[in-house]
């Protein structure tokens, strides 16, 4: 992490401070997604097992009414 020094124009120091934050932004966003890819490769692997001991049951299809004629 750069510190900015406060003798510079208040220009590049705001566009210094935005690509810190930016920065600081990403590695969070990455983070993030990084556990959020762990928990569903987990839950993947723990409905897969369960699958695998029980299959799911299959879903019975909405049947339409048959007309009388």
């Amino acid at each position: 992490m750069v510190i900015v020094p406060k003798n510079l124009p208040s220009a590049a120091a705001l566009k210094l401070r935005r690509a810190q934050e930016a920065s600081k932004a990403m590695q969070e966003y990455e983070t993030e997604r990084s556990v959020i890819r762990v928990k569903t490769e987990r839950l993947r692997a723990e409905r897969l097992a369960r699958e695998a001991i029980a299959p799911a049951p299959k879903k019975a299809g909405k049947r339409k009414p048959q007309l009388e004629k």
